[in-house]
Formats: structure tokens, sequence, C-alpha cells
């Protein structure tokens, strides 16, 4: 009996030891949201860095992609990641104003980057590690900036000039800045979510949308407005961040394994973002459900002249020296090396 008792004292320690090995090699599981569809260049680059962070990690880490909000709209998942009911997110930067980091609403002041190397020379210098690094007394830590270019803005209206814009109402995100432009050109700005746009377009609760083009295309916003007018006004930009928490929690060889995966991803994403942004904007044109129109250089020094004066009002938002920082940066030779804007 004794005998007995040993040898199934002696099983039930080897089960429990096999649990534990079990649970020792179980990957580590992060949950990766966001609000776009799965082949937007933001939606495409998550599912780039899914690949990569399992390759590189040889399996100790699954990502978990989640597109098109299945987890959390816009106003949701910033604090779901805070509370660690998602590992990773990429936002759009107008997100983060509502945490108490308002400057980064300064990626929404218009005309404010003429060129693809101003704003890198802006996110990849000081200025956009000193902004990632303001969330870190959030429970946040920013990994890396993603691009999805410059916007179009659209209605069931012709917009060639700043008058056009009156009594409209234009949806926006929750950004004081993009709710001062809409002002400037006399619209009235509405607050949606991402994935309440359409939607509210297609009931006409709303006239109108700025958006890139791969955003309008994936979202089918381009088949409820009449008028597209591609005026390259305005900068939409992610920032890829990971619950702090976590992030500091996991071993140091897997976490330098997951930055070298986002290094890559994000590589890539910039690779892709002016392309299927060319793209979309050519099947809006084919699809005939939406005349695009491109401002004349005429108009947009117009729309320049009607927008410029948001930069002042917002100042003791975003902050002077700020504002005055980037419009350094971007003045700069080296900003303007690339004469292509997005």
């Amino acid at each position: 009996m004794r005998i007995k008792a040993m040898l199934a004292a002696l099983a039930v320690l080897a089960g429990l030891g096999a649990v534990g090995v079990a649970r020792a090699q179980a990957p580590i599981v992060i949950k990766f949201s966001h609000v776009v569809a799965p082949d937007a260049p933001k939606g495409l680059a998550a599912e780039r860095f899914r690949v990569l962070a399992e390759q590189m990690t040889h399996g100790r880490v699954r990502v978990e992609v989640y597109p098109n909000s299945q987890l959390y709209k816009d106003k949701e998942e910033l604090e779901a990641l805070q509370l660690g009911a998602v590992q990773m997110l990429a936002p759009s930067l107008a997100k983060f104003a509502p945490l108490g980091v308002k400057e980064f609403e300064a990626f929404d002041l218009p005309y404010v980057f003429p060129t693809k190397a101003a704003l890198y020379a802006v996110t990849e210098g000081p200025i956009g590690r000193n902004l990632l690094q303001k969330l870190e007394s959030k429970g946040i830590t920013g990994l890396a900036y993603w691009d999805n270019g410059f916007k179009m803005m659209s209605a069931n209206r012709p917009l060639h000039m700043p008058a056009d814009f009156r009594g409209l109402r234009m949806r926006i995100q929750g950004s004081k800045v993009l709710d001062a432009q809409m002002r400037a050109l006399g619209a009235i700005p509405q607050v949606l979510a991402f994935s309440e746009v359409y939607p509210a377009l297609q009931a006409h609760l709303v006239d109108g949308t700025e958006n890139p083009p791969s955003n309008m295309l994936t979202q089918r916003m381009h088949e409820v407005q009449k008028y597209v007018t591609v005026s390259n006004h305005g900068y939409l930009g992610y920032a890829v961040i990971v619950n702090k928490k976590f992030w500091d929690g996991l071993p140091r060889d897997v976490r330098g394994q997951l930055e070298q995966a986002m290094k890559e991803a994000t590589a890539y994403e910039k690779t892709i973002a002016q392309r299927d942004n060319d793209a979309a904007l050519e099947a809006i044109r084919k699809s005939g459900k939406t005349k695009v129109y491109t401002l004349s250089p005429q108009e947009q020094a117009e729309w320049r002249r009607a927008l410029l004066p948001v930069q002042k009002q917002v100042e003791g938002r975003i902050g002077k020296d700020l504002i005055d920082a980037i419009n350094r940066t971007t003045a700069q030779p080296q900003a303007h090396a690339t004469a292509q804007l997005w």
C-alpha cells in the first residue's frame, strides 16, 4: 500500500510538472485591435507584423489581429489597452488628446506637411520621439508611426472653394484642430466614430467627410458621396502602441525580436500606403459613383489662406513652441527633398 501511495504521489507530481512545462511553453498572446479594413494600409501592415512577429520569435508569440472595430470602436480602444484587455493598437494620432496628450493634434494642422520628407523629418526626428515618450505616463509605450497619407474632402456637392463648405455637416475625428479646420471653412463639424461614418453618410446625418483614398474606398464611402476633392489638405497618421506594463514584462530577447518585426512592418507600411492610395483613387474614379476633382494651384492657395489661421487659434491647446518647431523642421531643405505629396 505504501509503494502504491508513493507511486500515486509521483504520478501527481509528474502531472503537475507536465502542466508547468506546458504553461511555460504556451505562446505569449498579443491582441492587436484596429478600426480599419484588413486590406487598408494599416490592416495590411498589422497582418505583416503578425507574420514577422511569429516568425522572429519562433512561435513564442502569437499575434491575433482584430480589424474593422471587431473588438472596440474608436472611443473604447485606448481604455481597453490601458486596462490590458488588448495589448496593441494603431490609433490615429488625434486619439491621444482625450488622454491629456493634446500635442498629438499638431498632426491634424492643415497644410503643415508639404512633402513626405517633411513628414518623416518630424515623425522620425526628436519631435516624433518626444511625443511618443509623453505616452509613457499614461501606461502606453509608443513603438512606431504608420502613415495613411493626405486626405481628400467629399460631399454631395462640389467642393472647389472654401465658400462651398458653408453650412455642410462634416464628419471629423474627435480633434479640436479638425473642429477649428472645418469651422474655418464655414462647415459644421460632427464627431463620429470611424465605424459609424458610412451609415451616417448613407442616412444623410452628415453631408461629407475627409479621408485618404484607401479609407474611402475600403469603407465604401465613395458609394454615398457624389463628389470628391483631391485637396491634400491634411495628414492622417497612426501610432502603433502597446500596453506599457505588458511590454516591460516581456523577456528581453522577445521584446527585441518584436521591435525588429515592428521596424520591418513599419517600412512595409510606408511603402504600401502611397501605392494603395494611388490605386484607391483610381478605383474611385473608375467606379463612376463619385466625381473626382483636383484643386488647381489657385484654388489650393485659397484653401491655404482660409486654413492658415487655424495654427494661431490652437496655439493655446497644442503649444506655440511645438507648432513653431514643426514649421522650422518642415521648412529645412532636406524636408523638401521629396517633392511628391502623398
